[in-house]
């Protein structure tokens, strides 16, 4: 805000008049405190004091000429100048923001100003400077009557044998130096850290340097697991060194000296190195069809791990004939990785020629990468899932026997696709030979057959299977019957059946729709793999085409989607193919001696056997419970627990080192919501218990009875 020049001097003689005020007596008070800390404080607390009454004597100076701002000058100026009638605040702002009126009154106190110098300004009251001065003279005097305090400590008897060393009640860790030094082949700088506890890799070297405050006689390392481990002193402390192989907790131990201050238990992570991460890139599937004309097979693998990768190769199993002929041959290739990239990654890519490896009809060509990394001693290996690049066999010499066999059985009910593929084929053929009504009928009883066809099909997908004979279709209705949009939504659906439904023999529907009704197979739909599902779903689509033409009389329009859904059909039928590694038989040998004999010996009986399931983790509820009560209970035997090379938990150090921490301080609450955190963590779930069987009703009683009775003879 805009201030007169005249309220702009007047507010800066008030701050030059606070400040000196303050510099008169406040450095004598500061100095009195100084001298009174060295005479009553140690030697090395007088630094301290001094920064501390300089930074006071700023804040001091800095608030009193804050505190003169321009609120306060007008309101003195008002009552040191009775002439300016309270109107000192008119001069500050500007003439703008003023009414005509106290424009006016701010020219009349103006020129009084001008007539009449500003009033002057009091110096602070001389009764105040001199209680300042004698409260400093009082200090000064009573501070000197006493010793100083280093010169009180050497006068005391034994000063001298205790002036290095201070007593104290309990020894203090002055200094820690921890090196780590990790194994080479995980290619990390040697670190060197100045705290007790740390994350290191598996098989790291760690040294300790410590240094002690009073020097113990002898130090070492209590691990959770009972060993210990001795320091030794040297010049700069106590040392000792060890290769970290498990992750630990560990306590320090001091004798011939009190107490460490801080005794808790530190903790040592050893990072594991994990084996290498498989990913492939190419085939994008474990089950391959040999496509026509193809000579190669392109892999690609991608490979990372934490420190560096070692060796990889390739195994390469040829898997040759069906049933049991089947002869298996393997191989293997070292792969080298592409140039360049991090050691932690790498990429190799391999063409295997398939004519070299003597891949033939009906083969199995089944290849997996197994690669290590640098680990020393004793390397970490992974290995890919197997990936198999499958030689279709001629489906139509495995299926010329079967399609005679269910010809013979189901003549009107169940025809291959490639059946219809040649009666439709046969039927282009002779167009010009039949007339309208004779070529629409056959066209349309071919249509029949590919919809019974897709429905046989469809039931491994779930889908409803319509049963009952296949009505004729006379030359004038079969365009009529052709498949609707709403056919290809649901299929016919008819729970009741006339007379016409008499079962015959070989009349495999007629029976089902008799006896029993079948839809929604959900076996059926679990049978197949999703990829699988999908090529089926498919092939029912390319029948449902076929079948949409051949009802409307039209087969050549139908031959492309007949042929499309062979091909998928033969797609499906080689997925159910798998490959799995022979091994032999092995049974356990029979003893002949009591074959017919009946001697039960060594035979239990089952019945009685339901007893109440063992809970190996019941000692973690139970601990829960007791300290949720507010009780300790036996946390020595819970720690001993804890401690077994049996007992695996998620974090067990944490869990021990919680307990411990409860241990030697039982009434610190956090300790204790600590530990019932981490237990909370790793509480089992109840075990599953049978229940006994309720009481019975009448009838159930009546028909236990009946049990117990004899047999009639």
């Amino acid at each position: 805000m805009t201030m007169h020049p005249l309220l702009r001097r007047w507010q800066g003689r008030l701050r030059r008049r606070e400040m000196a005020d303050l510099l008169v007596w406040a450095p004598l008070m500061l100095a009195a405190m100084v001298f009174l800390v060295s005479r009553f404080a140690p030697a090395r607390f007088v630094i301290g004091s001094i920064g501390l009454a300089i930074a006071v004597l700023v804040f001091l100076l800095v608030r009193a000429w804050l505190r003169i701002d321009a609120t306060s000058a007008i309101r003195q100026l008002d009552a040191l100048s009775p002439e300016l009638e309270d109107s000192a605040d008119l001069l500050l702002g500007s003439m703008a923001e003023r009414s005509s009126l106290q424009v006016l009154q701010r020219e009349r106190i103006l020129a009084r100003l001008s007539q009449h110098p500003l009033p002057a300004i009091a110096r602070a009251p001389m009764p105040r400077f001199v209680v300042a001065i004698g409260a400093v003279l009082v200090i000064l005097i009573f501070a000197s009557l006493f010793p100083r305090m280093d010169e009180r400590e050497e006068s005391k008897p034994g000063a001298a044998a205790t002036a290095e060393t201070p007593v104290s009640t309990q020894t203090v860790i002055r200094s820690v130096r921890l090196a780590i030094e990790a194994p080479a082949y995980t290619g990390l700088p040697p670190r060197t850290e100045s705290v007790l506890e740390a994350e290191v890799a598996d098989g790291s070297r760690l040294a300790w340097q410590i240094q002690f405050e009073p020097d113990p006689k002898a130090v070492k390392l209590v691990f959770h697991d009972g060993k210990e481990l001795a320091l030794t002193e040297g010049e700069q402390g106590w040392h000792a060194e060890t290769v970290l192989t498990d992750s630990t907790l560990y306590r320090i131990a001091v004798s011939g000296a009190p107490v460490l201050a801080d005794d808790r238990l530190y903790r040592l992570d050893a990072i594991v190195d994990l084996a290498p991460e498989i990913k492939v890139v190419a085939p994008d599937k474990t089950l391959t069809q040999l496509e026509l004309g193809q000579r190669q097979w392109p892999l690609y693998f991608e490979v990372t791990d934490d420190y560096g990768i070692g060796d990889a190769k390739l195994a390469i199993t040829l898997a040759q004939g069906g049933g049991e002929q089947v002869t298996v041959s393997e191989r293997s290739e070292r792969l080298r990785a592409d140039a360049g990239g991090d050691a932690r990654q790498r990429r190799y890519r391999r063409h295997l020629d398939l004519g070299s490896l003597g891949f033939a009809e009906g083969d199995d060509l089944i290849v997996r990468l197994i690669v290590t990394d640098n680990r020393r001693p004793g390397a970490n290996e992974a290995r890919s899932a197997g990936y198999i690049l499958r030689w279709p066999v001629d489906l139509s010499r495995e299926s010329e026997g079967v399609d005679g066999i269910v010809q013979k059985v189901l003549p009107a009910y169940f025809r291959s696709q490639r059946q219809i593929i040649i009666d439709t084929e046969a039927l282009i053929g002779e167009r010009a030979q039949l007339a309208d009504d004779r070529f629409m009928a056959r066209s349309d009883t071919i249509g029949v057959d590919q919809k019974i066809l897709r429905l046989r099909y469809g039931q491994f997908l779930g889908e409803e299977f319509e049963s009952g004979d296949r009505k004729p279709h006379s030359p004038g209705d079969a365009h009529d019957d052709a498949p609707t949009q709403q056919d290809a939504l649901s299929a016919d659906h008819d729970h009741e059946q006339g007379a016409d439904s008499a079962t015959g023999f070989g009349k495999a529907d007629n029976i089902l729709a008799e006896f029993g009704h079948t839809h929604d197979h959900a076996e059926a739909a679990t049978l197949l793999d999703p990829a699988t599902k999908k090529t089926l779903k498919a092939a029912l689509a390319e029948m449902w085409q076929a079948e949409l033409h051949l009802r409307q009389g039209e087969p050549a329009k139908a031959l492309p989607y007949e042929n499309r859904a062979l091909d998928l059909i033969k797609q499906v039928q080689q997925s159910t193919r798998i490959y799995l590694a022979r091994v032999g038989l092995e049974l356990p040998p029979v003893d002949e001696s009591r074959r017919l004999s009946g001697e039960r010996k060594g035979v239990t009986d089952t019945r009685g056997v339901l007893v109440e399931a063992e809970d190996d983790l019941k000692v973690i509820s139970e601990t829960y419970q007791t300290l949720a009560d507010g009780s300790s209970g036996d946390l020595e035997a819970f720690s001993s627990w804890l401690r077994a090379p049996s007992t695996a938990l998620p974090d067990t150090l944490g869990l021990i080192a919680a307990v411990d921490a409860l241990r030697r301080q039982p009434d610190c609450a956090s300790c204790r919501s600590n530990l019932l955190d981490r237990l909370w963590a790793v509480l089992p779930n109840p075990p599953t218990v049978s229940r006994s069987r309720g009481t019975p009703d009448a009838s159930g009683r009546r028909y236990l009875e009946r049990l117990q009775q004899e047999p009639p003879a």
